[in-house]
């Protein structure tokens, strides 16, 4: 698997914006579109079409404040619950310019996408409490 190295600031975008406002079921969404190469997962624009989307519009449609939204989803999903800048996001203009047609950078996003939802289950499981016995 090729794999192009992501900047500290790109990974801790990632971690400390993106992450944070993903819900599950929006990381399972884009796991799965990023691993397929599909190509409802776009760059360069917010949306073409729905269900075409790039990232932030991928989770935004997934999440509970922005799913009901259409085209401007990702740009109120960056802004209001990622607290980015659309214009000054590192993880959304890295993808603008590169897209999933750079297979490296794609399977760098599956694998931080699949560590944190490896993250997440751990940390479910061990807030899961004992059984009585």
């Amino acid at each position: 698997m090729l794999n192009t190295p992501l900047t500290d600031s790109f990974t801790r975008e990632l971690q400390q914006n993106w992450f944070p406002g993903t819900s599950n079921p929006a990381l399972d969404h884009l796991l799965k579109l990023l691993e397929t190469a599909s190509p409802l997962l776009v760059h360069g624009c917010f949306t073409k079409f729905p269900p075409q989307g790039c990232l932030a519009t991928q989770i935004a449609w997934h999440h509970d404040k922005t799913s009901r939204l259409g085209q401007d989803a990702g740009i109120i999903w960056l802004d209001q619950v990622a607290k980015l800048n659309p214009i000054s996001s590192i993880v959304l203009s890295t993808w603008d310019m590169l897209g999933s047609r750079d297979v490296g950078l794609r399977h760098a996003l599956i694998d931080q996408f699949r560590s944190e939802r490896r993250r997440r289950i751990r940390h479910q499981r061990l807030r899961r409490p004992l059984p009585a016995a």
